[in-house]
């Protein structure tokens, strides 16, 4: 064993003890025997400071193995654990999270072979759930998943919102028209700890000024002509949660000094009100004027930019992450067949003749070109001729006349698998075999990814039973 790594058994019987001892101090290593009564001691210490990587539950313990597994797991989240005695105990008890934890069985008498192999495993689970844990601080991929892409520019944009998506402070989005600035906004409040509080939006352009303010603060009754009642306004609504200010750069420079207020001193007051209101609020702003150059000709106060610009994230416009067009249009038309709002599809020459356009509307722009096709060619297959003129890039002559593999294969198993799908064979054939044995194996390491390594949930994920998955995780050599 590596050094700092002890092994704690539980166990009362003398015989059993000195048996395990005796190999213990043959290897080498540290083990620390205790009883039930130590054992809850020890599991109200700090685990930083025990460094065991092995608990193993004797003869004593396994009649409360149940118990057992769940308070270890709670103390210590990344230490495994192992039965010891005479008759191996069923683990149909267990949990099912925390059947994972119980990783072998010791028979007696103690065999050189299997211990060093239980504490291999051991030292082994304890890397594989650190490294679990990393990969879950940093969520790169899985977690922001309506954020539909593979491109480097899409994954440096989940990384910065994984970054700032716990975090309570104010984030500005920009990019173009059409990128998807509502999508992070919405990402980022259902990823923080606001999550189970309102979500408000405000299209601050939509809104004329002279009404923002009640819009945003609300009113008192005759506050104005037309008050006949009190109305709550998009701050109240949205207390404890998120508000997201929609291009906040087409604000009016008077209600932008009573935002900074708001943003400063946490309070605000409504029209026709002198009660100040206390407010707990997490500001989120998007636009995609430039407001730097806003701020150079007066039209934006550069107190709020540098208020609301505490993280600032900008989304590429989709001409710069044209390698993403073919899984966006996977992902369309999977939610419109979702929707029962009919279904297309669109050959290799038109994807394309689309990753060659220059999309000024953005993924905006992409989704009515394919609700139009969807209308204009329901549950038929779009080729380069069938496209609008200004979508077509690639000559029609060289437009082959079934689906390429080479995209789906290109994807690396990222692409959106639909039940629905209807697969269309190669001239040239396919090898079914081995297809279905990449298409089993990608979908299975997806399911453990999104699942952090829970072969429990990775499993009720596929529909299928842990020990199933166990078994193909060892034929394709799958790591969690």
């Amino acid at each position: 064993m590596s050094q700092n790594n002890k092994v704690l058994v539980l166990e009362d019987d003398a015989q059993r003890v000195s048996a395990l001892n005796t190999v213990f101090t043959f290897l080498g290593d540290g083990v620390h025997f205790c009883g039930a009564k130590e054992l809850e001691t020890i599991l109200q210490s700090n685990p930083l400071e025990s460094d065991y990587s092995l608990i193993i539950i004797g003869e004593t313990g396994q009649p409360e193995l149940q118990a057992y597994v769940e308070a270890l797991s709670a103390w210590d989240d990344e230490v495994a654990v192992a039965t010891f005695g005479e008759s191996r105990p069923t683990l149909e008890s267990v949990a099912a999270e925390s059947q994972e934890r119980v990783i072998g069985h010791l028979d007696l008498p103690v065999r050189y072979n299997p211990l060093v192999d239980l504490l291999h495993r051991a030292q082994m689970y304890r890397q594989a759930q650190q490294t679990n844990k990393k990969h879950v601080q940093r969520r790169p991929v899985h977690l922001f998943r309506s954020l539909v892409g593979t491109s480097r520019e899409v994954s440096h944009v989940r990384e910065m919102m994984s970054q700032v998506a716990d975090k309570d402070v104010s984030v500005l989005i920009t990019g173009e028209s059409g990128t998807g600035k509502e999508v992070v906004a919405r990402n980022l409040h259902y990823h923080s700890a606001r999550r189970d509080k309102p979500f408000v939006p405000v299209n601050c352009g939509a809104i004329p000024g002279e009404l923002l303010e009640s819009e945003l603060f609300g009113h008192e009754k005759g506050a104005f002509t037309g008050a006949i009642s009190a109305r709550a306004g998009r701050f109240e609504l949205a207390e404890g949660g998120t508000l997201f200010l929609d291009e906040i750069g087409d604000m009016p420079l008077s209600m932008q000094v009573k935002i900074l207020r708001v943003l400063q001193e946490r309070c605000y007051e409504r029209v026709g009100s002198n009660k100040t209101v206390m407010t707990d609020v997490r500001i989120i702003a998007a636009t995609h004027r430039n407001l730097e150059t806003m701020i150079e000709n007066g039209e934006f106060r550069e107190d709020l930019y540098y208020r609301l610009n505490v993280f600032p994230i900008e989304l590429p416009s989709l001409k710069d992450r044209s390698e993403d067009i073919p899984l966006l249009i996977n992902e369309l038309v999977s939610r419109m067949e979702s929707e029962k709002r009919g279904s297309i599809r669109f050959n290799s020459a038109a994807i394309l003749s689309l990753c060659r356009h220059s999309w000024s509307g953005n993924i905006r722009e992409l989704a009515n070109l394919v609700e139009r096709m969807a209308i204009m060619h329901p549950y038929g297959v779009v080729g380069v001729s069938d496209l609008p003129t200004k979508y077509r890039h690639v000559e029609c002559e060289e437009e082959p006349f079934v689906i390429d593999s080479a995209p789906a294969e290109t994807a690396k198993g990222t692409t959106v698998v639909s039940m629905n799908d209807t697969p269309l064979l190669p001239d040239q054939g396919i090898d079914l075999r081995e297809y279905l044995t990449r298409l089993e194996k990608d979908l299975i390491q997806q399911a453990l990814n999104d699942c952090g390594g829970v072969v429990a949930r990775a499993a009720d994920k596929l529909s299928i039973r842990r020990t199933t998955l166990v078994e193909k995780m060892r034929k394709y050599d799958l790591q969690r």
